[in-house]
């Protein structure tokens, strides 16, 4: 008990410079993006926990923006690639060339391509063919990069987010599940209020230029990454957390959790990953509320984004309309505190 109280005791000391660091960066983005606020929440709970994040909207929402203003609040090294469908994986990986030494022999030196960056906007990911697609798998997962037989290191914080379009199909490739277990969240950019477009209208429809100043670092972010760690969950809300992941599942150790609409509708359920990724981001729900603890509530914050997309519907679901969300609510809202089977 007085290891755990000592451990409290530190984390609490660390979560003021934590909340005051988390709320200058949403300072910053806010001098360009409008609203928005439970994505730009979503996006750095994923750079705080060290995970990837997956942005889907449609046109105009302004999601390449937002991560281009996330970009400029931090001094991380920054590459965008834009998607297409003759995008090869060299293009993003780099390749060997052949290079030319001073004294006229020849040699085999590693081309860095783009992914070799801290924070990589992966734009309309869905547009390349999947052989590209899967040239983010090892960066996204092990932090490096195999080219002709040599494994690369990434710099760390690494941090890849991606954007997609839900409407427009022709010409996509739908991302793979290995590929969308990957990402930490999916967060889904909707449309914004009328007030919220004035305010839009008047800043870029007139002289009015805002800047965004660079206000944290990476040693900074590695050590918030390493606080979030340290945050205290007792066995009864993990236990939430495993449950809420196994009711996801229609059939085996799950079987006993699942709700009548995941038998009913889902063909297979979320991964060992997706119950990493719920604990974590309570961690810093957690920590946000000045807390060295994780909440119940905790858990159910960032249950939608955290297994949206990782759950899928068979052909039943989407012919009765439903989506994931309405799966997951149903678990949320139906999962009892205390370890009961259905």
């Amino acid at each position: 008990m007085a290891v755990s109280n000592e451990n409290e005791r530190q984390v609490l000391e660390q979560a003021d410079k934590f909340r005051a660091d988390f709320k200058r960066i949403q300072e910053q983005i806010g001098q360009v993006i409008v609203g928005q606020k439970e994505i730009v929440e979503g996006v750095l709970t994923c750079l705080f926990a060290s995970g990837h994040c997956l942005l889907e909207g449609v046109p105009g929402l302004g999601k390449t923006l937002l991560i281009r203003s996330l970009s400029r609040a931090l001094t991380l090294k920054f590459s965008r690639i834009q998607f297409t469908p003759d995008l090869m994986p060299a293009d993003i990986t780099g390749t060997t060339i052949v290079h030319e030494s001073p004294d006229g022999g020849r040699e085999f030196k590693f081309q860095s391509g783009p992914i070799f960056a801290q924070i990589v906007l992966a734009d309309e990911i869905n547009r390349a063919t999947p052989k590209t697609q899967a040239a983010l798998l090892e960066a996204m997962q092990e932090r490096s990069v195999t080219v002709a037989g040599t494994t690369h290191i990434m710099d760390q914080p690494f941090f890849v987010m991606a954007t997609q379009n839900p409407i427009e199909q022709e010409g996509t490739y739908p991302l793979p599940e290995a590929q969308l277990d990957r990402f930490f969240f999916k967060l889904l950019v909707g449309y914004v209020s009328r007030e919220e477009l004035h305010a839009i209208l008047d800043r870029t429809t007139t002289a009015h230029d805002p800047q965004v100043t660079a206000v944290l670092d990476g040693p900074s972010i590695l050590a918030h990454q390493r606080l979030v760690r340290q945050v205290i969950i007792a066995p009864h809300v993990q236990d939430f957390a495993v449950r809420c992941v196994l009711a996801t599942h229609p059939e085996g150790p799950g079987e006993a959790y699942a709700t009548r609409n995941v038998k009913q509708f889902i063909r297979y359920g979320a991964s060992p990953r997706a119950a990493q990724t719920i604990i974590l981001g309570a961690k810093v729900r957690a920590l946000l509320d000045g807390r060295a603890n994780v909440s119940i509530d905790d858990i159910k914050e960032v249950l939608l984004p955290a297994l949206r997309h990782r759950i899928i519907l068979n052909f039943e679901g989407q012919a009765e309309g439903l989506t994931p969300d309405m799966v997951l609510n149903d678990i949320a809202d139906t999962m009892p505190v205390t370890a009961e089977a259905r």
